[in-house]
């Protein structure tokens, strides 16, 4: 469910007869991964409905061929020039957004945003919205590895490290596989859970992360440095979360005193070292908690405390939510209870043809060739 702090307008949300209309932008060296990632989502969940939920188009700025980071060419559906009826676009970037980035590309995004379209980015294209002037106030997310250059470019974009990003209509994922996480809360959203629940089962993904899993940031990409005594140390933290060493042994093997060690993690860090210790070993905590069956004493135990009562009390002080209702509110799994006859009974393709000056959705191609798949229309829509 999206946050209601966020919440807005949602073109296409749950009711809506019509299909939702998607353009992808294509940048130079955009990530296939994460474009992989933002559209699998919909193919499945076109296949599982058994009707076209989403069609999508590749887009470029002169319509030609582009090429991913990995070297692999993409001829897009059209270019930017070619008016199209779109609800949601999405800018899919990758490597050096700050060269990829034209004013052309800037100019069209504005153009969609006077439309009232919603605006997303995967992987780096949050750079291309906020060059555009279309993340100002906004919360973003972005590849770590641009976090520090992007923040200091647009101040006004209010960056984060989660995954990805949904705030009113603009939402932002980082790269590789974040994109489906985000993709399928979005479908969960419009289509209901059973939908994305689906969705995942045939991508065998074993969990959909929600907006408040972050992205793992190497260190000296948070310090903005590479002070090697504080990386030490902090590499040999997090080696040992089930048996916290003593700081002052911690001191000892790379060579500096306490004081020393002090001065380090609050000139860099801010905060104490045994506050960041503390950190490192809760948020391990609530992987484990989210992601696996052990019990409480068990995560306790395994990152480094006592007692339980010891570890609910700091967690609950750190994260706002004991660790027993951390557990119960997360891993909630919708199965599927409907057979594909049954489905197919409910719902049958309706081929929605394009208007005369739009081309072919390949979703709709890629919906025809599903249907001899055993599990077209075998999800039932709720919504």
């Amino acid at each position: 469910m999206l946050p209601d702090h966020k919440a807005g307008p949602v073109p296409g949300a749950s009711g809506i007869s019509t299909p939702q209309t998607i353009g992808f932008l294509l940048l130079d060296n955009f990530t296939l991964i994460s474009l992989a990632s933002v559209i699998e989502p919909l193919r499945m969940a076109n296949q599982l409905a058994g009707r076209e939920l989403y069609r999508w188009y590749t887009l470029t700025h002169d319509g030609a061929p582009v090429r991913a980071s990995d070297g692999l060419q993409v001829t897009p559906d059209v270019s930017i020039t070619v008016p199209l009826s779109l609800d949601w676009v999405v800018v899919c970037g990758g490597v050096a957004p700050q060269h990829s980035v034209t004013r052309e590309h800037a100019h069209w995004l504005q153009a969609q945003s006077r439309q009232l379209r919603r605006l997303g980015a995967i992987c780096t294209g949050s750079w291309a919205l906020a060059k555009a002037g279309l993340l100002d106030h906004y919360e973003a997310s972005i590849h770590w590895e641009c976090l520090a250059s992007m923040q200091e470019a647009f101040p006004n974009v209010t960056l984060t490290t989660r995954l990805f990003s949904i705030d009113r209509d603009r939402f932002t994922a980082s790269g590789g596989t974040a994109p489906m996480d985000m993709m399928l809360n979005l479908i969960a959203h419009d289509h209901g859970h059973e939908l994305s629940a689906g969705i995942s089962e045939m991508f065998i993904c074993e969990r959909v992360r929600n907006e408040q899993d972050h992205q793992r940031v190497p260190l000296k990409h948070v310090l903005g440095t590479t002070q090697p005594k504080l990386l030490e140390i902090v590499a040999l933290m997090e080696s040992n979360l089930e048996e916290p060493i003593e700081l002052d042994t911690l001191a000892r093997y790379v060579n500096v005193s306490r004081r020393q060690l002090e001065r380090l993690f609050q000139r860099y860090l801010h905060c104490s070292p045994s506050r960041y210790y503390l950190k490192l070993r809760l948020v391990r905590a609530r992987q484990l908690l989210k992601q696996t069956s052990l019990s409480i004493i068990e995560v306790a135990s395994v990152c480094g405390f006592v007692s339980t009562p010891h570890f609910s009390k700091c967690y609950r002080e750190y994260f706002g939510v004991p660790p027993r209702g951390e557990r119960s509110g997360s891993n909630v799994w919708y199965g599927r209870n409907a057979s594909a006859a049954t489905a197919l009974q409910q719902g049958k393709i309706v081929a929605v043809e394009p208007a005369s000056t739009e081309p072919m959705s390949s979703a709709m191609m890629s919906l025809v060739y599903a249907q001899g798949e055993p599990t077209f229309a075998s999800v039932p829509l709720t919504r």
